[in-house]
């Protein structure tokens, strides 16, 4: 008898689509060099930031869309509605926007529980509540029983961009410092841990939330923010390594500044899995001038989801796109863009 076993992260071919395509790595930035983006370029999709930003009148509108395949769909600390919700506003919001509207597209499998898609549909409604968007528009498919895995989720977002606000990846500058808002890793081993079944001393839980709050206050304080991403697919290595690569600037962080739970570090290490490639789901990452460093972590400090910021790294003007990391041993480690996929379908 012969076995099939499929790489996630094939070395030598491209010529079908493989899981690592979706990683927010190395494979997906090759996906959209290679067939999407000499196909759909123009000005605004080739900044490559997390929502395209225009002009409608004397309002400056963003604009983002996102596709949500989590399992499993419910999870400690949510579910793929509420997700679906946190994941657009935090697109929005890392270009400095205030969201508004909502559309909801759903994806269903035949044979799909009623109920479970009424108690997604409900969290989602209150998780837009919460935050003060309305879903507007929507739509609804429905696939042959086996070719859906129960529920896929698509949703797009629109914001205001308050006057004066300009973030984008291309901003960032030498001497600039690096922010990180908080803990990483919850949401990527929270779902692993519920989808293999995986029993820990505490339940890890999804630390997906809305960021739009958490923005509005660094911005009060200054103009001189150049940079938001939060750190989903591909973790903070991927949202540093695209930052670093759009400006044109190397990355320098320290480990030992770098937030991570005792229960998530003690899961990494027995599953063999960096914290630095680990999805997140309400954390962010921001590229300030110095001289506002400390007042913008003082700022985010004051709010619940910002209770952790710290300034965890500087940027550089040497080896273009280049992100390393002082370990905690003291030696210095590049940090790359991941291959292949940790974790499939986190988000």
């Amino acid at each position: 008898m012969s076995a099939t076993f499929v790489c996630p992260a094939p070395i030598a071919t491209r010529e079908r689509i493989v899981l690592g395509h979706g990683s927010g790595g190395r494979l997906s930035a090759e996906l959209l060099r290679d067939v999407f983006l000499p196909l759909f370029s123009n000005p605004m999709l080739d900044r490559m930031d997390d929502q395209a930003i225009f002009e409608i009148g004397r309002e400056r509108v963003a604009f983002t869309t996102d596709s949500f395949v989590v399992k499993p769909l419910i999870f400690p600390g949510g579910d793929i509605g509420s997700l679906a919700v946190h994941g657009t506003i935090n697109d929005l919001a890392m270009g400095g926007a205030r969201p508004l509207f909502l559309s909801a597209a759903f994806i269903l499998e035949e044979g799909f529980s009623t109920d479970m898609l009424r108690r997604i549909a409900s969290s989602m409604a209150k998780a837009a509540a919460d935050a003060g968007v309305a879903i507007v528009t929507g739509d609804t498919k429905v696939v042959e029983r086996g070719k859906g895995d129960g529920l896929f989720i698509n949703t797009t977002g629109i914001g205001i961009v308050p006057e004066g606000v300009q973030l984008s990846a291309s901003y960032a500058r030498p001497g600039d410092r690096v922010i990180l808002s908080g803990a990483i890793g919850d949401h990527g081993i929270a779902i692993l841990a519920q989808r293999d079944g995986l029993e820990f001393e505490t339940e890890i839980e999804s630390d997906s939330a809305p960021l739009h709050e958490l923005v509005a206050g660094m911005l009060a304080v200054s103009s001189e923010i150049r940079c938001l991403r939060d750190p989903t697919r591909g973790g903070l290595s991927s949202a540093l390594n695209e930052i670093a690569a759009t400006s044109q600037v190397s990355m320098h962080i320290e480990e030992s500044k770098i937030l991570v739970r005792d229960d998530v570090k003690g899961a990494c290490e027995l599953l063999g899995l960096d914290p630095l490639y680990v999805a997140n789901e309400g954390k962010l990452v921001a590229i300030v001038a110095p001289a506002i460093a400390d007042r913008v972590v003082d700022a985010m400090r004051r709010n619940l989801r910002g209770r952790d910021a710290a300034i965890i790294g500087t940027v550089g003007d040497q080896h273009a796109g280049l992100v390393t990391m002082k370990t905690a041993f003291g030696s210095t480690r590049i940090v790359d863009l991941l291959a292949g996929d940790q974790l499939p379908r986190i988000c």
